[in-house]
């Protein structure tokens, strides 16, 4: 093979690759100050996607929308060291600011065992809803690659904080008191 059959070669992988990142590039507007425009998108900032899925005793639970309180949505697993940190914390965050925060587990069951995150909700003994993703939709939905994940979304729907891993019980009292 010559010398330009090389460069040419080359020249059109580096165009493919450059293709393919542009169409893997997410070019997305920044945040706006109108973030009611209807736009779903998991971002701070943006409506939140509504989504329904079971919860642990197969009932449908719909969450997202307009509300009357915040809502924190927790994307776990229960093979996640961090989410065994923080489960403590959710269920006390649940008694402590029920009144002003609507607290919903997502499990995601898609790479959990069922069992092992049924005896997770056990063990901790959450009293909020906790909901099941099977097929692993709404964590795609949601662009979820870490667990756990948490989002606060405001009464409006809006999505008021992204975040990802663990903060303490006194930085979830501060946004909550923040956005409430």
């Amino acid at each position: 093979m010559n010398r330009s059959r090389v460069w040419l070669i080359c020249a059109i992988a580096i165009l493919l690759a450059g293709f393919a990142v542009y169409l893997e590039t997410d070019e997305e507007p920044v945040v706006s100050a109108n973030p009611s425009s209807g736009e779903a998108k998991p971002k701070v900032g943006y409506t939140a996607p509504a989504f329904e899925l079971p919860d642990l005793n197969d009932q449908a639970i719909r969450v997202g929308g307009i509300g009357d309180k915040l809502v924190l949505i927790n994307f776990w697993a229960s093979w996640c060291g961090p989410c065994v940190m923080e489960a403590p914390d959710l269920q006390e965050l649940h008694e402590a600011y029920g009144d002003k925060v609507t607290i919903v587990g997502v499990n995601a069951t898609k790479f959990d065992r069922e069992r092992e995150a049924r005896q997770f909700v056990a063990e901790y003994e959450f009293t909020f809803p906790v909901l099941m993703d099977r097929k692993g939709t709404v964590t795609e939905l949601y662009r979820v690659s870490e667990f756990p994940t948490s989002l606060l979304v405001d009464h409006t729907g809006v999505v008021r904080e992204r975040i990802t891993g663990v903060i303490p019980a006194s930085k979830w009292r501060t946004l909550i008191d923040k956005w409430s």
